[in-house]
């Protein structure tokens, strides 16, 4: 009896606690039944504020990607001006490979090419743009100049001469006026001589044309005046004073004039200003 007497007591005090409690709970809520809970809502100009804040982040990381670019870009141009050059090793002549010829076949060395490619030789050279920026150069040349064009070309470096470019005439798909108009200066390619059978000096890599935007190939053809490069008419005036102009008082008519070159400035009739030759007479001596 007492067990059960004990167990009453227990359970009515807990009863008790739970009823006190949940007074209390509700007496709470009613003292606050007047209040209003704030919440936390997003009007629109909040919104267009954390659009906007989203739109800012954005363009920032846009323009720090552009930025990143751009100073990429600057790098890359940097290390290339920053280059530093070993005339000693970027000088030098080698034998016709498979790769460069490659990039000849069927352009400067044509089909009905006659000339034996051992007969050939690759340069490779620096020289001056008209920027006075150094840039690598390639010419082909015969075999029999090349030592010849090469000590030229590293005297004109050695000047600071300026040569806008060096290129091998197959970068324009073996067209001289398209190599011309873009002042390339080049030797070899392979041609015959207007209706005739015998090969050109520029064919037999005899032949150096230097800045022939500024020292046009000028003649008479059914009595009209021909410009070669068709773009070159503002340098016909050879009193006129220009970048690159060649004459008697220029290094680089000195410099191929003293190796036993003929220039084409002093030919009667028609005048070449961009042309450098061996005389005719050497030239039997190698090609009968």
């Amino acid at each position: 009896m007492r067990d059960i007497r004990r167990i009453r007591i227990r359970y009515t005090a807990g009863v008790v606690c739970i009823f006190l409690c949940i007074s209390l709970l509700l007496a709470g809520c009613q003292g606050r039944a007047g209040e209003v809970i704030p919440v936390l809502e997003m009007t629109e100009t909040d919104e267009d504020t954390e659009a906007d804040e989203t739109d800012q982040m954005n363009e920032d990381q846009g323009e720090n990607r552009e930025g990143s670019s751009e100073d990429m870009n600057m790098d890359k141009e940097n290390a290339i001006q920053d280059v530093e050059y070993d005339p000693d090793q970027e000088f030098y002549i080698t034998e016709i490979t498979d790769e460069i010829f490659a990039r000849m076949d069927g352009k400067s060395y044509k089909p009905d090419c006659t000339l034996p490619r051992e007969d050939l030789k690759y340069l490779h050279v620096l020289h001056y743009d008209l920027h006075g920026e150094v840039q690598e150069g390639e010419m082909v040349v015969n075999t029999h100049i090349a030592e010849d064009v090469l000590e030229i070309l590293r005297e004109l470096y050695d000047a600071e001469y300026p040569i806008e470019k060096i290129r091998l005439v197959d970068e324009y798909n073996a067209e001289d006026e398209l190599s011309m108009e873009d002042n390339n200066s080049s030797s070899f390619n392979f041609r015959f001589i207007s209706y005739t059978t015998t090969v050109s000096k520029h064919g037999l890599g005899l032949a150096v044309d230097i800045n022939p935007l500024y020292n046009p190939y000028v003649k008479t053809v059914n009595g009209m005046q021909s410009v070669e490069p068709v773009t070159a008419e503002p340098y016909l005036d050879r009193t006129a004073d220009f970048p690159c102009k060649i004459d008697e008082n220029d290094l680089c008519y000195q410099l191929f004039t003293e190796h036993g070159f003929e220039w084409g400035g002093h030919w009667q009739g028609s005048k070449d200003y961009q042309h450098f030759e061996l005389p005719s007479e050497k030239i039997r001596e190698w090609y009968p």
